[in-house]
């Protein structure tokens, strides 16, 4: 038995236990550039579904002073074959710290890709009027802050964008540690629009749900209209693939707090992880069957919570 057929039998076996195997696609191997595995999704991807977290890069456009992140080109058309092996109709272009502020490959590539997508901005506290009016315009829909990496704007301009957007019915999403998110908590609570956090807040392990943490994000979801995206489950695991078990109970918890304000993502090309180990990216769908296994609510966060969320 192959690595690829032990996992496939294992994550179908998981989809089987949590959803009645209900809908099963026969398998039909598609190779895509940084995503390892060829199978497709073990459960029937509903029409709209949407990736609400990946990005794009391009030597041709310059890295960003001081940014650390910088992997290699992963394509508008490499993409479209993702899509295309997960089912997926909907997507989010983010804009990565590589780039900083300067969103010109993040517009090229939403503009690319066409009505089907959105992007997700990095911007500082310089952003004028009639830049916001025109990257609205482009497609985009949010302003990305993060703590974990060099490059964007730094923290301190967060609020004074979030007063900048509020009238777009933008967002904020934030990439950071379960102790810095304890530590803005007041911040966050005072923004004028909602919060969207990457990577399941990215609580560490093994205290996953259990972090303070999960409490401010809770209390967020509740009285500030916060989002968690049920994304990057390979990046903080320590148990690993194929069941990411303990990023698994986190997501859980999420799904059995607020299913209506979680969406899903892919995280493709998967830039933190290593060349020649990237996660299977039909694991990474197959997963939310495991954590969502009811089928109502695996769509909604799937489909219609996407839509509300980015205006789809």
């Amino acid at each position: 038995m192959t690595p690829s057929m032990t996992r496939r039998a294992h994550i179908a076996a998981l989809v089987a236990g949590a959803a009645g195997a209900a809908g099963l696609r026969p398998a039909a191997a598609q190779t895509v550039p940084w995503s390892s595995g060829t199978d497709r999704p073990t459960f029937t991807v509903p029409p709209g579904a949407t990736d609400c977290h990946h990005h794009i890069y391009d030597a041709r456009f310059p890295a960003a002073p001081g940014a650390t992140l910088r992997p290699p080109d992963a394509s508008v058309a490499d993409y479209k074959l993702l899509m295309r092996r997960l089912g997926l109709t909907r997507h989010v272009v983010v804009q990565p710290s590589t780039y900083g502020v300067d969103n010109s490959l993040l517009v090229e590539s939403v503009k690319a890709f066409g009505p089907t997508a959105r992007g997700i901005a990095m911007l500082d506290a310089a952003v004028t009027p009639e830049e916001l009016k025109r990257l609205d315009g482009a497609g985009i829909r949010g302003v990305r802050f993060g703590t974990r990496l060099p490059g964007g704007a730094p923290i301190t301009d967060m609020v004074p964008v979030a007063r900048k957007i509020a009238e777009l019915g933008w967002h904020i999403q934030l990439v950071s540690d379960g102790d810095k998110i304890v530590e803005l908590a007041d911040t966050l609570k005072g923004l004028p629009v909602p919060v969207v956090f990457d990577h399941m807040g990215h609580l560490p392990e093994p205290a996953g749900p259990d972090h303070p943490g999960f409490k401010v994000i809770a209390d967020l979801i509740d009285k500030n209209g916060a989002w968690v995206k049920l994304t990057g489950a390979y990046i903080l695991s320590k148990v690993g693939p194929p069941t990411y078990a303990d990023r698994g109970r986190l997501a859980r918890a999420y799904v059995a707090l607020a299913p209506e304000r979680l969406v899903w993502g892919s995280d493709w090309p998967h830039p933190t992880a290593a060349a020649d180990a990237k996660p299977d990216d039909t694991v990474l769908i197959d997963l939310l069957a495991v954590w969502a296994p009811d089928e109502a609510v695996r769509n909604r966060i799937l489909v219609a919570n996407p839509a509300k969320l980015y205006g789809f």
